[in-house]
């Protein structure tokens, strides 16, 4: 057991207002008014630049695997001269750059510059241009944004994906080659002497000017690209400080490889990192098997005080914070809050991440949520109180509205306030949709009170309105917290899974391995060689499932959440099929349409033996 350096986490007192409407449903506020915010996120890298210039920023390795680093002073005098190369090109809010680069100190500064020039930044997920086979979303996307120029950081690695673009007209800036008549170093842009008009344009960027364009896909798989303002993005970071009042002590250090094109990696931890004056070093691992060893890599050198993951990547990383005491060590050493958002944590996961705290420091380090979207900053609620378990998602940030409109036997969530957007690029009729008659922004979440009887107590996540369907029988199923239910279950050998039974007499699961959890419980040594076909008919796993299935059968009292029929599946999730996000959350609706045969496998009356019966 170590001795933790981390100070106490000091949270806002928990407090909401609650009122009733006359369709019987709420409005839930914070009794907390919103503070004064910064006008622009330029404002908030100068004023860092200025108080602190020489405080490390973001650190990322280099080529040969040390950690170089970018200083806030550094950050702002660069970003001043990439800005007034903005401005030379006659770029500005109708003369966008497209980033497709993943997170690196380029990607940030390129970014920086944008927003000191008002010049609107979209990042683009990588995916869309490495893992790709058909290029259609990046196709898509390239011809809504209409960038004048557009950075990779390697010119050599997004060469295919560079060639399916007409890039007629578009300067192309990397930080290495190969270069030709259409490709700019960004050390050329770096070079730029800034004059006058910098601030001129600098002040000219307010709360209404477009910061960032993020494409979100949804579940209908079109790119959607939604505008983020400099006001919604800084409105959020205040709302955010208010309650959590420790990181004035503590500026945040963060060791984080969320990607930078989504709103948890680009506008929650990296603005967090802005506003407070902390350092982020860029994780280049990932939660994918061959990469998660470069985060633990990184958490072996740098020890975080907040860490910040998706359920996926805790999957993936603790495994390593079990069985390696000396990685448990650096990376508890000064934490002082667990944060996992973007999709629901399983039960079984929270309880290692305390147990492991526990061997660790000798006590639980303090677990919390949040629940956003894209389309809100990201952050709407925070657990800025004490939880015991996953599925809180906690109570409005100050300045936020959630109206709770009854749904069938749920509450759908509709939020207001100035971190919402205004809308979707070049798509009208889908911004209308998105909003109700009292401008309400629906995000098609379903929640609940954790206590009726004591809202103080918190929101619920209550699952996605849209993935609920009914049996045969007409009885509803609540595909969130069945979800939820199930992987605590079956846990530690699922890694995702989807809830199918649509108009079918029972429920079942099509589900993905993990492959850790799989080889753990088998009991010969072999376990460690055998592909993940072997693994997921291994006769250890199998026994496995069906036993926690029935166990956990037993406990339910109905049809609408008893799994009569699991089946393992090999291939991973797909992006170009929209089946999964960079951030590993599963789309429920995606996945059942791509892999429809075998949604009838699993349903077949003569099942095949990869479907384990119940």
């Amino acid at each position: 057991m170590i001795t933790s350096e981390s100070a106490p986490v000091v949270f806002a007192p928990a407090a909401v207002n609650v009122k009733e409407t006359p369709e019987g449903g709420y409005l839930l506020s914070s009794p907390l008014l919103l503070e004064p915010y910064e006008e622009s996120l330029g404002v908030m890298l100068r004023r860092r630049a200025e108080e602190s210039p020489e405080r490390i920023f973001l650190g990322e390795r280099d080529a040969s695997g040390q950690w170089s680093f970018l200083t806030f002073g550094e950050a702002c005098s660069r970003a001043d001269a990439i800005a007034q190369a903005f401005i030379n090109r006659n770029m500005g809010p109708d003369r966008p750059v497209m980033i497709l680069s993943g997170n690196s100190i380029g990607h940030a500064l390129v970014m920086l510059g944008g927003f000191i020039a008002g010049v609107p930044v979209a990042p683009i997920s990588v995916a869309y241009s490495l893992l790709s086979q058909d290029f259609v979303k990046l196709r898509t996307i390239f011809s809504e944004v209409k960038p004048a120029l557009l950075y990779v950081e390697r010119a050599d690695q997004f060469a295919r994906a560079l060639d399916v673009l007409d890039l007629s007209g578009v300067e192309v800036v990397t930080s290495s080659g190969p270069l030709d008549g259409t490709t700019t170093l960004l050390s050329h842009l770096l070079e730029t002497t800034p004059t006058p008009q910098v601030e001129e344009r600098f002040a000219q960027v307010n709360a209404s000017s477009i910061a960032k364009i993020l494409f979100s896909s949804g579940s209908t798989g079109t790119p959607k690209g939604v505008l983020n303002s400099h006001g919604m993005l800084c409105a959020n970071q205040q709302m955010m400080a208010q309650v959590w009042p420790f990181m004035k002590e503590t500026p945040p250090i963060l060791v984080d490889w969320l990607p930078w094109n989504h709103t948890f990696g680009g506008n929650h931890n990296l603005n967090l990192v802005l506003k407070q004056g902390g350092t982020l070093y860029i994780d280049g691992g990932k939660p994918v098997p061959g990469m998660v060893e470069q985060t633990v890599k990184n958490l072996a050198d740098i020890s975080p005080t907040i860490y910040f993951n998706v359920p996926a990547g805790f999957a993936m990383l603790l495994p390593y914070l079990e069985h390696d005491e000396v990685l448990r060590h650096n990376f508890f050493r000064k934490l002082q809050l667990i944060f996992y958002a973007a999709a629901a944590l399983p039960q079984d996961l929270w309880q290692r991440l305390e147990a492991v705290s526990l061997r660790a420091t000798g006590r639980k380090v303090t677990m919390t949520s949040s629940w956003g979207a894209t389309e809100t900053s990201p952050a709407v609620t925070s657990a800025h109180f004490p939880i015991d378990k996953a599925g809180v998602i906690g109570l409005p940030l100050p300045g936020v509205v959630i109206k709770m409109v009854p749904n069938g036997a749920k509450f759908e969530l509709r939020v207001n306030g100035p971190n919402v957007t205004t809308g979707y690029l070049h798509q009208p009729d889908l911004t209308a949709a998105a909003f109700d008659e009292d401008g309400f922004y629906r995000i098609g979440d379903a929640g609940a009170f954790a206590d009726p009887a004591d809202p103080v107590k918190g929101i619920i996540f209550d699952g996605r309105v849209v993935e609920d369907f009914k049996l045969g029988t007409g009885t509803w199923v609540h595909v969130g917290m069945l979800r939820l239910g199930v992987l605590t279950a079956v846990a530690p050998v699922v890694q995702d899974a989807v809830i199918t039974g649509h108009d079918r007499e029972y429920i079942g699961v099509l589900a993905w391995p993990s492959i850790q959890g799989c080889r753990d419980i088998c009991q010969d040594r072999e376990g460690t060689t055998l592909t993940v076909e072997d693994l997921i008919r291994h006769k250890e796993v199998v026994n496995h499932l069906r036993k926690t299935l029935i166990a956990y059968n037993a406990t339910q009292k109905g049809s609408a959440t008893r799994v009569l029929r699991i089946m393992l599946m090999a291939a991973p999730p797909s992006i170009d099929a929209n089946e999964i996000t960079d951030k590993g959350y599963i789309n429920q609706r995606a996945t059942l349409e791509k892999r429809n045969d075998l949604v009838e496998m699993l349903y077949a009356e003569n099942p095949a033996p990869e479907v384990i019966l119940v």
